[in-house]
């Protein structure tokens, strides 16, 4: 005999409970709709309306017929605790939005509870462009720009051990963007795209691009670069700030004057309201504390982590904005919503171009306008949704259903598999015209494009080219515009100095105070203390033995700071770069914040270091000694590290830089005096550039003045030209550096 489970017949009761409520809770939702179309107006009606917007603004698609259900189901529990303030109803609402009820599970709210748990409203619900909750950016207007670009070309000249040749990378590209428009620009790689968008955004200037570009029919100027955005395809930011110092430090950089401390920090915070990063779904974190993370630290997301970069620019609010494959490793999703962001940035009269690789189907119809490139070459430039019609016209047609953009990419490879082959191009291979056709009768990539580039050119009537030029022509205020503006800095010199600093200061605690360098310093002061264990000092004969000390501390702390400065330049170059081509600061700001900014972090390592090494090697016991002892080890480390600064912004090849660092500081060692007592007279003159040499002599006369005034030969006097000479080192291997910063091909 069948024993029924009491759990079954309580899961079907339950299960039907639910069904009737939501059927209760859908016919509620149509009745308020319905007395909201009688024009009733109740509150009701109003949260169906707001149900409906937020359905609209939510939808993968915008504007299309797709519910977004988590949206739509929240603004039902809303509809029923305004209705019906009661558990019950908030039992209800749960059931419609979440699936499950609570009295399924034999658990009751506390009455005195349920505001706490009530759903998030219309103003309360978190932005998460990737989970689907997004609102519709808002930017403030701004001077239009209108991008025009006519038989744009440009070279390279490639240099081989016996000859040079020159390679061309785009041939005769024409094309115009207006405000309120998103161009695509696509191709397979190698194609140009990145290269046609550095000329469009003033990041390309040598060698000398042909054609013309204009901006309201000016040309390019540096002026231009405050109403510009430029994302690069790789996301450069620093990986230990989070996601608000990164977007704050660029609004105190990069925001007008005008504005105080607070307003640009306010701008900040509402960049990343508006782009949903202040915290994902439900406040389950918040990513605006979050740090950006890298290769080896971990951070946000990479959806996130690209819109910080959008946010980076889209804070000054530009006219123009360039993105370089803005959507390269982000799932279908989160790409969709990047680029559903660029149109809502672009429906505020913002001019904006993007480079696209490979977008989905859905990602293809969002663009207004399309260039299509295939090695340098026009293919195709219109109306996204007009390309299709245009490639059946010169009998290019998919013979199965597929997404527009491999349809397009496969075109500009080349490749007619799965393609309809035009007779013009069937007759050329039946006549043998090209000499690249194969035997096999089979089109090479080669003869496709000859074809495609070939239609375009001459069955795009060129009135049709130039109505798509001049179609919306700026007037003459909007030009004017252009050419009176002004550069202008963000920041006076001394508070970008102030802002790199403390930046710097928060990017690179990290760094000094890892374990890992922490525990090497300790273990290396502690081998040493028991080396030399409490070997005092009394006599003139007692003397070399502790000296091996000395000089042992002198190389460390000058080996040490070389290797570890030889990195910053070619490490921070690309942010270098990128910073410098938007105008954020001028060079000697960044300059001078990154070297003073290294000084604090400085302290500590040989400080730590000393405090272990003075006192169990028995060193000269008086607070003078001691702390002379510091002043002199940290002269020696911040020339040192000017050495390292100079040979890394010198050489930036880091292969090539150690090298020479390698060669130089072993030069100083052995011209040190310790080593070497008689160095020869001819190159005599390396010991003073050595600081080396000026640290030991410096540590022996601290150490052992009162003792006797000659040690190992070494004569010992006031110290004033080992001082001096370090202080210059410390300046000079400085200004070398930043000489070296000058000449280097920084924006």
């Amino acid at each position: 005999m069948d024993n029924p489970n009491p759990n079954l017949g309580l899961w079907r009761t339950k299960s039907d409970q639910l069904a009737e409520t939501l059927t209760a809770t859908m016919k509620a939702g149509e009745a308020s709709t319905g007395g909201d179309s009688g024009g009733g107006g109740s509150s009701g009606g109003t949260l169906s309306r707001k149900s409906s917007r937020q359905t609209v603004l939510a939808s993968p698609g915008r504007g299309g017929k797709n519910t977004h259900i988590r949206k739509t189901r929240s603004a039902q529990m809303k509809f029923e605790l305004d209705e019906v303030g009661s558990g019950a109803a908030l039992s209800r609402a749960s059931s419609a939005s979440l699936g499950f009820s609570f009295s399924f599970t034999g658990f009751t709210m506390p009455p005195d509870e349920t505001t706490d748990s009530r759903p998030f409203s219309d103003d309360d619900i978190p932005e998460d462009i990737e989970a689907g909750t997004r609102k519709k950016f808002q930017t403030e207007p701004t001077l239009p720009i209108y991008l025009k670009f006519t038989e744009v070309t440009y070279k390279v000249v490639i240099k081989g051990l016996t000859s040079t040749v020159e390679k061309d990378i785009l041939n005769g590209i024409s094309g115009a963007v207006n405000p309120g428009e998103v161009l695509a620009l696509m191709g397979p790689s190698g194609s140009g795209k990145t290269t046609l968008l550095s000329l469009l955004g003033g990041r390309l200037a040598d060698p000398v691009p042909g054609g013309s570009i204009t901006y309201n029919d000016q040309p390019y100027s540096k002026l231009l670069k405050s109403k510009i955005g430029f994302v690069t395809q790789d996301d450069v930011l620093f990986p230990h700030l989070t996601v608000k110092e990164t977007l704050t430090y660029a609004a105190l950089l990069r925001l007008p004057k005008r504005l105080t401390k607070q307003e640009k920090e306010k701008r900040a915070q509402d960049v990343i309201r508006e782009l949903g990063l202040e915290r994902t779904l439900y406040g389950l974190n918040r990513c605006q504390d979050t740090m950006i993370g890298g290769s080896f630290v971990r951070g946000v997301s990479g959806g996130e982590r690209k819109r910080v970069c959008i946010g980076n620019e889209i804070i000054i609010n530009p006219s123009l904005l360039f993105l370089d494959e803005p959507t390269s490793g982000l799932d279908s999703t989160t790409a969709l919503r990047i680029i559903e962001l660029l149109q809502d940035i672009a429906e505020t009269e913002k001019t904006v171009v993007t480079t696209i690789h490979q977008p989905s189907s859905r990602l293809f119809h969002k663009f207004d306008k399309l260039i299509l490139l295939g090695k340098g070459s026009l293919l195709y430039f219109g109306k996204a949704s007009e390309a299709l019609v245009y490639f059946s016209s010169i009998g290019c047609s998919p013979l199965i259903a597929m997404n527009p953009a491999e349809f397009l990419l496969d075109l500009a490879n080349g490749n007619m598999n799965e393609v309809s082959v035009p007779s013009e191009l069937e007759d050329r291979v039946q006549l043998g015209n090209s000499e690249r056709e194969t035997k096999s009768g089979k089109h090479t990539p080669a003869v496709v494009h000859d074809y495609l580039v070939e239609a375009y050119e001459t069955r795009v009537a060129e009135e049709t080219k130039k109505q798509l030029m001049i179609r919306a022509s700026p007037d003459e205020d909007i030009k004017s515009g252009v050419g009176s503006m002004k550069r202008e800095w963000g920041a006076s010199w001394r508070e970008q100095y102030s802002i790199l600093f403390w930046r710097g200061l928060k990017e690179r605690q990290h760094d000094y105070f890892s374990w890992l360098r922490i525990t090497q310093v300790l273990v290396t002061a502690v081998i040493l203390g028991l080396l030399w264990w409490q070997s005092a000092v009394h006599s003139p004969k007692e003397l070399d033995n502790q000296a091996g000390l000395l000089f042992f501390i002198a190389v460390f702390w000058a080996f040490f700071p070389v290797f570890t400065a030889i990195f910053t330049f070619p490490q921070e170059r690309a942010m270098l770069n990128k910073e410098r081509a938007a105008d954020m600061y001028r060079l000697s700001a960044y300059f001078m914040a990154r070297t003073t900014s290294d000084l604090p972090l400085d302290l500590f390592l040989p400080m730590l270091f000393l405090l272990v090494v003075y006192f169990m090697a028995g060193l000269r016991q008086t607070a003078e000694s001691f702390f002379l002892t510091m002043v002199i080890v940290f002269l020696c480390i911040v020339a040192a590290q000017g050495l390292g600064l100079a040979i890394g912004a010198t050489l930036t090849d880091l292969k090539r830089a150690t090298t020479l660092a390698s060669v130089t500081v072993m030069a100083f060692m052995l011209a040190g005096g310790y080593f070497v007592k008689n160095v020869p007279i001819f190159i005599s003159w390396l010991r003073y550039l050595s600081f080396n040499y000026h640290t030991y002599r410096l540590l022996l006369k601290v150490q052992y003045e009162t003792i006797s005034p000659v040690i190992d030969g070494i004569k010992l006097d006031s110290g004033m030209k080992e001082a001096t000479a370090l202080a210059t080192m410390v300046f000079g291997y400085r200004l070398l550096a930043y000489i070296s910063l000058r000449r280097m091909k920084i924006h």
